[in-house]
């Protein structure tokens, strides 16, 4: 019925087991094992662009946490609003929902796909989907520190291995299971570890603390309890599948981590550069900002300095004419002579002629 799945994981298994045999022997332990770890592998880097997706999408929710936490107390009493409206958010910020949920549903065939095809790994079957028998019975007397892949420290007979039909336990399995148990559960911890770690402390709801509660160590210890019910070949795959999650975890989450970080530098960086700097001059095209100088003064301010210039040139524009300083036609307006006197006797009467006028008036009496 799922020969679509058993197929090509035996597909990939015994690729791998050709490979390591060639380099091991077909009949060794260690091209079995390395052959179980490069299955999961590969599976795993199938799907690392996927992964990749879930971890930004994770990332996005939690950006938008607190929109969510207000739809929720907005539309508490109303569950069909609040999922469209949910939906509609989502589609704002380009979420989907089951992107992070895809590589955990992708992993769940490939790993019925093995347990199935080791239990089919019975002593004198004539075929295991891609293997013959001969590939079975290597399998089947393969050992690791005298411990067949197949056996487990609880037998079950629905798990298949060499003692097939004989249930009970097994404690001769214990020195190579054990290890293998505790460095597993031990990886998924520290996995549910890093993952907690990263997440946003105002998107926490009691679901999430629920989840984080269950990952961090109901799994841990359940994998640590219900692997002795599991053979040798299986127990090497879920310490794989966890090394290699913890893996890919630092080294996804890092290089987000170093994109966020360049990003805001370059923000930062393009912020600087057009903020204008203190007495920079401004650039082309760029309009400087207009003072205001036609304000009246303050009481007790004193005038700029470019109006008395303005004022300086006026006056001397007015006095061009004859030589008399007058206007035009030869007279001297009243405001000038004003003018005079009123500079005459700020200085108290001592103002100093100008050399000019004192020629013209000698000349004149001489006349």
């Amino acid at each position: 019925m799922l020969d679509f799945i058993y197929y090509p994981v035996s597909f990939i298994l015994w690729m791998w087991h050709k490979v390591f045999g060639f380099v091991f022997g077909d009949d060794n332990a260690i091209a079995w094992v390395l052959g179980i770890v490069f299955l999961t592998f590969t599976v795993r880097g199938i799907l690392f662009k996927p992964f990749v997706n879930q971890v930004r999408s994770m990332k996005k929710m939690q950006d938008f946490a607190p929109e969510i936490k207000k739809i929720q107390k907005k539309y508490g009493n109303d569950k069909q609003r609040q999922a469209q409206e949910m939906q509609k958010l989502q589609r704002e910020h380009g979420v989907n929902p089951l992107g992070s949920c895809l590589p955990i549903l992708l992993q769940i065939p490939v790993f019925i796909g093995l347990v199935n095809v080791l239990r089919n790994f019975a002593p004198g079957a004539d075929s295991n989907y891609f293997f013959d028998a001969a590939g079975v019975a290597s399998y089947t007397n393969a050992e690791l520190f005298g411990v067949n892949l197949g056996e487990a420290i609880r037998h079950v007979a629905m798990m298949g291995g060499p003692d097939i039909g004989q249930e009970g336990w097994n404690w001769s399995v214990a020195p190579v299971a054990f290890p293998l148990l505790i460095v597993a559960s031990i990886a998924t911890h520290f996995t549910a570890r890093h993952s907690v770690a990263r997440q946003n402390p105002s998107s926490a709801t009691q679901q999430t603390a629920v989840m984080n509660k269950l990952t961090l160590y109901i799994f841990p210890v359940g994998l640590l309890v219900f692997g002795a019910f599991l053979p040798v070949g299986m127990l090497i795959y879920f310490l794989a599948n966890n090394v290699w999650t913890l893996g890919q975890q630092r080294f996804v989450y890092g290089r987000i981590d170093k994109e966020e970080e360049a990003k805001k530098a370059e923000e930062k960086e393009k912020r600087d550069t057009l903020a204008p700097k203190p007495g920079q001059k401004p650039q082309p095209g760029q309009k400087p900002q207009q003072q205001k100088s036609q304000q009246k003064p303050q009481p007790g301010q004193k005038p700029a300095q470019g109006s008395g210039k303005k004022q300086g040139k006026q006056g001397e524009s007015s006095g061009e004419g004859t030589p008399g300083g007058g206007g035009s036609n030869g007279t001297s307006p009243k405001g000038d002579s004003s003018a005079r006197g009123g500079a005459w006797a700020k200085n108290g009467g001592n103002q100093p002629r100008q050399s000019g006028q004192g020629k013209k008036t000698q000349g004149r009496k001489r006349r």
